[in-house]
């Protein structure tokens, strides 16, 4: 009798093994693997430990370590640094098109997440980094020693709390100590009424807020050649005016006067197109193969 059970036992077993086996779906996990790591990896956690310690504690595991994932992909958003298209005014990530080009002296920076007190520190944290990098790069105008603008691509920013509206304006503190502008383009009607009513808006000033990146860049660009010929000694104080022509009209007129356009641009130093250039341009889908 003492014989029977075990036998009984090992039986019954290998029935659930094999029932269990076939419901194992292989072809999903393969799939997982190929589109995302962190789903396939969801998908062995909670399986292992539905196999070892019951279905109750398996999903109740799955679930902890789903928001898990949710909480950490909050906390740290993607951010981009942005270049211009060549022969378009539209700005792409610089990673996912190597052929756009940025312009020495000012940052573009898109934040694709809603800023809240989770993720507050380690968007100021990459701010920086990029800050860094630009100071070490060895691609950098000469002449453009540092940062004069960072220009924040707000955009994709759906949500900004009261935690995000004062880390906002401690970096614009931190950044006019060190002569730095911030200058904000197409922030949603919800994040800029927040801005409005907490007086970042009145902070930063009215004439820092753009509809368009280019329209910032322009600017910023016109500002970045002031400054230039202010510090190379010119006597006259830096004017901006709507009644004189276009910013890039005046910038190719003065090329080899000070710094010029293709001076401030880095990458692969193609000068914008004029005004006057009526040929459309699609833009990419994919960036082109290497």
């Amino acid at each position: 009798m003492n014989f029977i059970v075990p036998k009984i036992q090992c039986g019954l077993a290998a029935i659930v093994v094999s029932a269990v086996i076939g419901l194992v779906d292989y072809d999903e996990a393969i799939f997982l693997w190929r589109v995302d790591k962190k789903d396939f990896l969801l998908w062995t956690i909670t399986s292992i430990t539905t196999l070892f310690f019951g279905i109750e504690v398996g999903v109740l595991v799955g679930v902890g370590v789903s928001l898990a994932f949710v909480i950490h992909e909050s906390a740290n958003p993607h951010i981009a640094v942005l270049g211009r298209l060549p022969g378009t005014t539209v700005y792409r990530n610089v990673k996912q098109y190597p052929e756009a080009y940025t312009y020495n002296g000012i940052v573009i920076v898109r934040i694709d997440a809603p800023i809240y007190f989770a993720n507050t520190s380690y968007i100021k944290d990459r701010l920086r980094e990029y800050e860094i990098d630009f100071v070490n790069s060895t691609s950098r105008c000469p002449e453009v020693e540092r940062i004069y603008f960072v220009i924040l691509e707000m955009a994709p920013v759906t949500y900004i709390d009261s935690s995000a509206v004062q880390a906002l304006k401690d970096l614009y503190q931190e950044y006019k100590l060190r002569g730095i502008q911030i200058a904000i383009s197409n922030p949603s009607p919800e994040v800029l009424l927040t801005l409005s009513r907490s007086g970042v808006v009145d902070l930063i000033g009215k004439e820092w807020y753009f509809v368009r990146v280019h329209d910032a860049v322009q600017v910023c660009l016109q500002r970045v050649q002031n400054l230039k010929g202010v510090s190379n000694g010119s006597s006259r104080a830096p004017t901006f005016s709507e009644d004189k022509p276009s910013l890039f009209e005046r910038l190719l007129k003065q090329r080899g006067e000070n710094l010029s356009i293709t001076d401030l641009e880095s990458g692969n130093g193609r000068p914008p197109p004029s005004n006057n250039d009526k040929a459309s341009h699609l833009e990419p889908l994919l960036p082109k193969q290497q």
